[in-house]
C-alpha cells in the first residue's frame, strides 16, 4: 500500500536525494511544511517568518519498507542536537522534524524517538501531524540529481550508513538500480565537502 510521511532534514537537497535512493521508495517531493503562510515561494521561507520547514515527502510501499526503516534512515543522515540548524545551513526552516498524516504511525514514531532521545543530552526534532505541505519550485525538485556538483550538508559517511543499511535490497533484482542513478550517487559522495 502507498503511504506517505514528511521528513525535514535540514536542507532539502541533501534529504531527498537520500530518500528517493531507498528501495521501497515510490516518489520523493521537496517543498516547505507545517509553516503559517499559504503557498510560500523559496524567498518567503527564507526571509519571512512563515514558521515552514524545508521537507521531503516521501511516498513509499509499506509492504517493501516499513516506516520503522525510513526513520532509522533519517536519524542517521541528521543532528537532532542542534535546533534551526543542520550543517552549514542556519535557520527556523531547517530545524529537523517528522510529519505524519496516518494517525497509526504514531504509535510506532513516538518509541523510536523516545529511544533516540537517550542517545542525546540534547534532542531538538520535531514529530507533529502534518498541517501543510506545499510543492517546492519546479527547480528544487531532484536538485542533486540535476547538480551533482551541488551542496549537501550530508556527509559522505551518513551516506554511506544508509547505503549499508539497504544493500541487500540494493543489489537484489527488484529494487536494482540504474547506472545513471548509481553514478550520481557516487558523483555526490565523493565531491569535496563545502
Amino acid at each position: 500500500m502507498k503511504k506517505d510521511i514528511y521528513f525535514a532534514g535540514g536542507c532539502f537537497w541533501g534529504t531527498e536525494h537520500i530518500f528517493k535512493r531507498i528501495p521501497g521508495v515510490l516518489d520523493t517531493t521537496v517543498g516547505y511544511a507545517n509553516g503559517s503562510m499559504e503557498n510560500p515561494s523559496y524567498g518567503d521561507v527564507c526571509y519571512k517568518d512563515t514558521e515552514h520547514r524545508e521537507t521531503v515527502k516521501v511516498t513509499y510501499d509499506d509492504t517493501k519498507l516499513s516506516l520503522s526503516m525510513l526513520v532509522q534512515a533519517f536519524f542517521m543522515v541528521i543532528d537532532p542536537t542542534v535546533k534551526n540548524r543542520q550543517g552549514n545551513d542556519i535557520g527556523s526552516q531547517y530545524q529537523t522534524g517528522v510529519y505524519y498524516v496516518d494517525k497509526e504511525d504514531l504509535s510506532l514514531l513516538e518509541n523510536t524517538f523516545s529511544k533516540e532521545k537517550t542517545k542525546h543530552n540534547e534532542f531538538y526534532v520535531e514529530l507533529k501531524p502534518l498541517d501543510n505541505f506545499y510543492d517546492a519550485e519546479w527547480y528544487h525538485q531532484d536538485y542533486l540529481d540535476k547538480n551533482p556538483d551541488g551542496y549537501c550538508h550530508i556527509s559522505y559517511e551518513e551516506m554511506d550508513k544508509v547505503r549499508k543499511m539497504f544493500a541487500t535490497e540494493i543489489e537484489s533484482n527488484e529494487y536494482k538500480q540504474t547506472e545513471t542513478d548509481d553514478q550520481l550517487f557516487l558523483e555526490l559522495e565523493h565531491k569535496p565537502l563545502m
